[in-house]
């Protein structure tokens, strides 16, 4: 009897040896590139793209809509990842890329049927971007702007994509940050930056003057989204004399907003739709804790309820139509899979799937992602995410807390591969939407003025204090990561709380308050009145910058850090990163510090992702275990 007691203990502690590894997913699988993805459909139905690896860089790829069509390569770049493209017409394929992370985004041009490609803006140092790609109008027209001429402000031109040709529609005075077009393409509104305030400029046709009939200060909010589909007036996204954000329609001749045409009373709405076919308004997005859709069209909402019927548990996203509007590419995502691309008929209500994104993960090893919420010291409701590891009691975790990057912008449901990876080895992840945060309202964003560093850091001081009290995290096991902003609240974390957090990872993040508004990107320079308001002045809020500046305050860090910078980026230069690393070495701390040449605000190519979260993986167990 003693004799089967030994077996049997032992071939239990085998089983759960056994079960424990298997649930140990390759750190590989969480970051390196999909199969597939980013599936699209050709205008007229005959062509499905997609972007797929060659070389271990993203490259576009198409096949005919048939079963058996044949895989054509398009594109062949080796140094960088292509990440977004459209179809133009039938016959090409248009996309941009930056070069090593410099954000100096060129178009490019595919031909489909010759197979091959041009660069249509080969300018040195020049930012292209794209305005309208003019679906529905014309096949060999789109419109774009760069700043070749003046790196601070960009030109809006018309392409001709088949012989590269740009015609001049407006060069900018110098405060122009944003352009619309009408439906028929041409250049009708601009936005101007003047000081604190905005203004939206008009003009009736492409032959006259703009004419200012809004002016709003930077405080409010008003987005044009696209004119109505007689030309005549814009829907815009507007908090103007209220605190969310709505979809409103505003009238070019009176100057006003006519009527709203969707709020939600909890969150801003800032996405509209429609069918560019029938011209009709289909739904209005926002986000609570999940996105979610309000319909105005019964036609597109059938399609989409039909569509999740078949797709249950998932969230389904329609990313890509024919001209006819009868065939879509649909997305199904959720917090736990990268999900799958399907092609859907909606004349036979059939819906084929196309590829899984990660077929390699196994989202039930995966773990949900479960809303929160909690109050901040002066009473604000910060609501986020927390995330928690399979088979563990959500007690005396150690913890990762992981502030977004922006800042002026949040965290949303749905899958999230660092969370995941950081899941799967035994942390509880906690993401905070703190006061800044989009999508909450006009009070809770500047609720963020001027407090970086201070009631933005206490958000999440107050965030991890929550969690000790509800007895969830170990509080000598907290490490702090974050990237951009999120870099930043890292590294304010370590100077403002030295005793709260065993470590942090600091992934491109900001150090020193005056020497970052110094670098900002030259295009930049036309908002520079505003982030003095949003962020602070380098003179008149000098003792301020020196006290939340972490590389001024280094002296006060107590935790191991692990620095990540990509050299070539534009928005928080390397000098931010070496500052931090020097002011700690200067004290005589080593810093692990990894930086990537070819990189730039955040790491694109799939060796460099796998070898920061190796690091970040081994320094983590070693400073708080797993």
């Amino acid at each position: 009897m003693r004799l089967f007691q030994i077996l049997f203990a032992v071939i239990l502690a085998a089983q759960i040896s056994f079960s424990k590894k298997d649930s140990l997913i390759p750190l590989r699988d969480f970051f390196k590139n999909p199969d597939s993805t980013n599936y699209q459909i050709s205008p007229d139905g005959k062509w499905i793209s997609y972007l797929k690896p060659y070389e271990r860089r993203m490259n576009i790829h198409i096949k005919e809509n048939k079963d058996s069509g044949q895989e054509v390569r398009l594109t062949a770049s080796a140094d960088r990842d292509i990440v977004n493209y459209f179809w133009k017409g039938n016959g090409h394929v248009i996309y941009t890329r930056d070069f090593g992370g410099d954000e100096n985004f060129h178009v490019f041009t595919v031909d489909v049927h010759a197979k091959t490609e041009k660069d249509v803006t080969n300018f040195p140092n020049t930012r292209a971007e794209i305005i309208d790609s003019m679906e529905n109008v014309r096949d060999d027209e789109i419109v774009i702007s760069h700043n070749m001429r003046d790196k601070k402000v960009f030109d809006v031109f018309r392409l001709n994509i088949k012989t590269g040709k740009l015609v001049l529609l407006a060069q900018n005075p110098g405060s122009i940050t944003g352009w619309v077009t009408d439906h028929n393409g041409k250049l009708r509104v601009a936005v101007e930056s003047e000081g604190v305030d905005y203004n939206i400029l008009y003009r009736d046709s492409e032959g006259q003057k703009f004419s200012k009939i809004l002016t709003y200060p930077y405080k409010d909010s008003f987005s044009p989204l696209f004119f109505t589909f007689d030309n005549k007036n814009l829907y815009a996204a507007s908090n103007l004399n209220r605190d969310k954000e709505s979809i409103v329609e505003f009238d070019m001749k009176s100057k006003k907003e006519t009527r709203i045409i969707y709020q939600h009373p909890d969150v801003d709405v800032d996405t509209l739709m429609y069918s560019k076919k029938r011209k009709v308004l289909t739904s209005a997005r926002f986000v609570t804790w999940k996105t979610t859709a309000q319909f105005f069209d019964p036609v597109t909402e059938g399609i989409y309820n039909k569509v999740s019927e078949k797709l249950v548990g998932k969230e389904v996203r329609f990313v890509s139509t024919t001209k006819n509007e009868d065939l879509f590419i649909v997305r199904s995502v959720s917090d736990r899979s990268l999900g799958a691309f399907y092609l859907y008929d909606a004349n036979r209500d059939e819906l084929k799937l196309l590829a899984q994104v990660a077929p390699w993960l196994d989202e039930e090893k995966l773990n949900p992602m479960k809303p929160v919420s909690y109050q901040s010291r002066d009473g604000l409701v910060i609501n986020g995410y927390l995330t928690l590891p399979k088979n563990k009691k959500a007690k005396n975790l150690p913890i990762i807390i992981n502030p977004h990057g922006g800042p002026w912008a949040r965290d949303i449901w749905g899958y999230n591969a660092q969370v995941q990876f950081l899941a799967n080895r035994g942390y509880g992840v906690l993401q905070m939407n703190f006061r800044g945060s989009t999508g909450y309202g006009k009070s809770f964003l500047q609720a963020s003025y001027k407090q970086w560093g201070l009631k933005m850091q206490e958000d999440i001081t107050d965030g991890v204090k929550w969690l000790v009290q509800e007895g969830i995290a170990d509080e000598s096991k907290i490490c702090i990561y974050g990237g951009s902003y999120g870099g930043y609240a890292t590294l304010s974390g370590l100077v403002k709380d030295p005793n709260l957090y065993a470590c942090g990872v600091d992934f491109v993040g900001v150090s020193n308050l005056f020497t970052f508004m110094n670098t900002i990107p030259p295009y930049w320079t036309a908002e520079l009145e505003k982030f003095y308001e949003m962020v602070g002045h380098p003179e008149k809020d000098k003792a301020q910058f020196t006290a939340t500046s972490p590389a001024l305050n280094a002296e006060k860090i107590k935790a191991p850090l692990l620095v990540v910078q990509g050299a070539k980026d534009p928005r928080v230069n390397k000098v931010e990163s070496d500052q931090m690393v020097q002011a700690l070495e200067k004290r005589g701390v080593k810093v692990q510090y990894i930086v990537k040449d070819n990189e730039g605000h955040g790491f694109r190519n799939e060796e460099n992702r796998i070898e920061f979260y190796e690091a970040m993986e081994a320094f983590l167990k070693k400073h708080i275990g797993n």
